[in-house]
């Protein structure tokens, strides 16, 4: 059975959601951003209700097309502050959005369950004597270093294939990790460190790996990440990431039906209802 922290994921598990805490004042999503003392453990509280599965705290942006690097004494103190508020206010599973063994360390030595590396554990090279000492479960992201050509498919596939020979180097359980295929990170170009270089267009990635998310699990459970991403905005014309909550949903719906067994979201109470009709009308329902 797939667990990812203390819950089933993936199989005849239902679709689960995983709700978004964004404590970096660079994020591309102004709305996402907690950074009091009451406002995280309030939106913690009110994910919680709202049907959340999991709390993914994250400490620094990562959006590609922006230049938001912090240190890693910033992002620490982010997100420590954040995870121990969540530990106040909930008894959520708290996964921590980051590539850096540093940060990675002092988390998981707080009682954090969920490493969420949007590198696929290839960023940091320290990353993986952390993980194999603490044993977290594990989100790997397809991700490279290097620019990558070819089937956008077949490239994911590799990608992930590289980050679980890592993975197994660190002795986690593949029962214990879950694959993201990276939607929005992978570039032509950007100001960021953590997007896949492509030549082709990254649009066209995207919606091809949201429209194939079955074809790149590999026996693993899946998490998608669409929630107002810039795909979304490209289709609709909106620029601004407050206007694409409809676009979302629906994104969200698709990739329920198409094989996601998990959604990370900011909109937790909108998703959970568009998720529970996704997984009736799927035909491959799943449990609810």
């Amino acid at each position: 059975m797939n667990k990812l922290g203390n819950v089933s994921v993936g199989g005849r598990n239902k679709v689960r959601i995983m709700g978004i805490l964004n404590t970096s004042c660079e994020s591309f999503f102004r709305k996402s951003i907690k950074i009091s003392k009451l406002h995280i453990s309030n939106t913690i509280k009110e994910m919680e209700t709202d049907g959340a599965d999991f709390i993914d705290v994250g400490g620094m942006s990562t959006a590609p097309y922006l230049s938001t690097t912090v240190s890693e004494k910033i992002e620490t103190k982010r997100v420590l502050d954040a995870v121990k508020i969540i530990q106040n206010a909930s008894n959520l599973p708290i996964s921590v959005d980051t590539c850096r063994a540093s940060v990675a360390k002092i988390v998981l030595e707080n009682g954090v369950e969920i490493i969420n590396d949007i590198s696929g554990l290839k960023y940091d090279p320290k990353m993986i004597d952390v993980i194999k000492n603490y044993n977290p479960s594990l989100i790997l992201c397809a991700f490279s270093s290097k620019t990558v050509t070819g089937n956008h498919i077949t490239v994911t596939k590799k990608l992930f294939q590289e980050s679980l020979t890592l993975a197994k180097k660190a002795k986690i359980p593949f029962t214990r990790i879950v694959l993201d295929p990276a939607i929005g990170f992978f570039r032509k170009s950007g100001k960021g460190s953590f997007f896949t270089k492509i030549q082709s267009d990254w649009l066209e990635r995207d919606l091809l790996l949201i429209q194939n998310l079955k074809s790149v699990k590999q026996h693993h459970p899946i998490l998608i990440s669409v929630s107002n991403k810039s795909f979304i905005g490209k289709l609709l014309g909106k620029e601004n990431p407050s206007d694409r909550l409809f676009g979302s949903i629906a994104a969200e719906v698709v990739s329920v039906i198409n094989g996601a067994d998990i959604i990370r979201t900011h909109n937790v109470s909108q998703t959970k209802d568009a998720v529970k009709i996704a997984s009736k009308l799927s035909r491959s329902h799943k449990g609810l």
